[in-house]
């Protein structure tokens, strides 16, 4: 892998360690890390009772460059993984899910944006 490659998939280890991190403590339960579908990545899955988050983690240098860098092609293929997610589910009729951003910056604690975008349901 070259170095920069390298580096920039440390960092976005990093970045979904501390997001995942920042979810358990309000409580949230990490279902999935990295979860590869046969359509798409969901960065974080993660769950409240019968609340189901897909969660996009996004690293940059400030909050709101982070935010913006979540194009609508990845907010389609998310939704297209998390629909698929949500078909692998036993209690599928049971849950409610919403698409989260969580933004790193550099000394800073993870932001979490909610309900960012709607599936394309």
């Amino acid at each position: 892998m070259a170095d920069a490659r390298l580096k920039a998939y440390r960092k976005g280890h990093r970045a979904e360690w501390l997001a995942a991190f920042a979810l358990l403590i309000r409580g949230h339960k990490i279902i999935a890390r990295r979860f590869k579908t046969p359509v798409g990545e969901i960065d974080l899955i993660a769950r409240n009772g019968n609340l189901v988050l897909f969660i996009e983690v996004k690293a940059r240098t400030t909050h709101q460059l982070a935010l913006d860098s979540v194009s609508h092609t990845a907010q389609k293929r998310i939704a297209k993984a998390g629909d698929w997610w949500l078909s692998q589910q036993k209690d599928f009729q049971q849950l409610s899910w919403r698409f989260d951003v969580i933004t790193v910056v550099p000394w800073r604690w993870p932001r979490h944006y909610k309900n960012v975008w709607s599936g394309h349901r």
